[in-house]
């Protein structure tokens, strides 16, 4: 490649935005034939695309209040060297993807510094869940923001910021094209054998909270479900974590890392107990019913509520999007293990709690951009009409 080529600075903060960014840089790199170069932050999915990442992206990958504190240094520290380095290799536009509390700061620090660079956000906050006046803000910011959901885009557009929506990532992650048979037979799991999911999250304060309540849940699961193992997806930032917590457990469990595996698992699976976010939209995908758990510290859930303005009924996407409550959420002071592992026993066994969130799940999966488009092409195409390159 020559310096002709556009550069393109992205910047992923945990998982689920590595996996955005992965794809857009594929899509990207497939409509301008390859004549593009990429520069910034990311995970293992952007790196298998060709990124060389400034740091590691797991230094990012942290949520709540009290986690965050500790953290803060680090977290200011990793700011500046991203803004020196945006400085250093001139690019034509900066995709910040989800991750706002880091990405806005940059995008702030790059419309005072570098206006003329394009500001471009992936992933649009939830708006319609915390204060709407952070629309206007981010209006103030932004060249362009790409959204995941089909009614997120008036809300930024009635504060004058360009706004497109993508459809989901969901739809072209292969989520549902899992090889249960093959998963079963590589982990010496007996193709009989009943198997639970659980997935405590991406992040390290997540997994600190929820997988000694998922542990307990499991093994009363166990009593009820003969012969039961569980598997573990997990990614590279917390695999050493998870492993050291479920090296004592007392009934069968697989941890997976990597992405195949992850969906091999899920057709192995029976049912899931899954941490609140995009994993939810996958098990969708893939057909598992599921129980939704979730904890942050008290502190955190405090400032949420009384003075962040927090006013979301649900916490799942699946049950956001449908308006109702098409899988149950076990949040807070609810996220006990008696209560989640009552509730798996109805989702292992045929009956109206599992057919009914099967049912669910396929109504949501169908609002998401299923039409063939893949969501990271749409966004490739956004962004290069934005630059004006290709």
């Amino acid at each position: 490649m020559t310096g002709e080529h556009p550069l393109f600075y992205l910047v992923a903060g945990e998982p689920s935005g590595d996996a955005l960014g992965a794809a857009l840089m594929a899509a990207l790199s497939r409509r301008l034939d390859g004549k593009v170069r990429f520069a910034g932050i990311g995970g293992e999915a952007m790196r298998a695309q060709g990124l060389s990442s400034l740091f590691p992206m797991d230094d990012l990958t942290v949520m709540g209040l009290t986690e965050v504190l500790p953290r803060l240094p680090l977290i200011l520290r990793r700011i500046g060297e991203t803004m020196n380095h945006i400085e250093a290799v001139a690019p034509q536009a900066v995709i910040t993807i989800d991750s706002w509390g880091f990405c806005g700061r940059v995008q702030k620090l790059l419309k005072k510094r570098h206006p003329s660079i394009k500001r471009i956000h992936y992933v649009a906050p939830m708006v319609w869940a915390w204060k709407p006046g952070r629309a206007k803000s981010l209006a103030r910011v932004l060249d362009l923001l790409l959204t995941l959901l089909p009614f997120e885009p008036p809300w930024f557009e009635k504060e004058g910021l360009k706004t497109v929506w993508v459809g989901h990532p969901i739809v072209e992650s292969g989520a549902g094209k899992g090889d249960g048979a093959a998963f079963r037979r590589r982990h010496g799991i007996a193709q009989d054998a009943p198997v639970l999911l659980l997935l405590p999250g991406s992040r390290y304060s997540e997994a600190l909270r929820l997988l000694p309540i998922f542990e307990t849940a499991a093994t009363l699961l166990a009593r009820r479900i003969p012969g039961l193992n569980v598997i573990v997806p997990t990614v590279e930032g917390i695999a050493d974590f998870v492993h050291e917590q479920v090296g004592h457990w007392t009934i069968p469990v697989t941890v997976t890392l990597g992405v195949q595996d992850k969906y091999d698992g899920f057709a192995a699976a029976r049912a899931a107990l899954a941490a609140s976010g995009t994993v939810s939209l996958e098990l969708a995908m893939a057909g598992v019913p599921m129980a939704i758990a979730y904890r942050v510290s008290p502190l955190t859930a405090f400032v949420a509520t009384k003075f962040l303005g927090l006013r979301i009924r649900y916490a799942s996407l699946l049950n956001i999007l449908s308006g109702a409550t098409v899988v149950p959420e076990f949040l807070q002071d609810r996220c006990k293990a008696e209560a989640l592992a009552e509730t798996l026993v109805s989702l292992f066994h045929d009956g109206p709690e599992r057919a009914a969130q099967c049912a669910g799940m396929s109504n949501v999966v169908a609002l998401l951009g299923g039409d063939g488009v893949r969501p990271g092409s749409r966004a490739a195409e956004a962004v290069i009409a934005e630059v004006g390159v290709g």
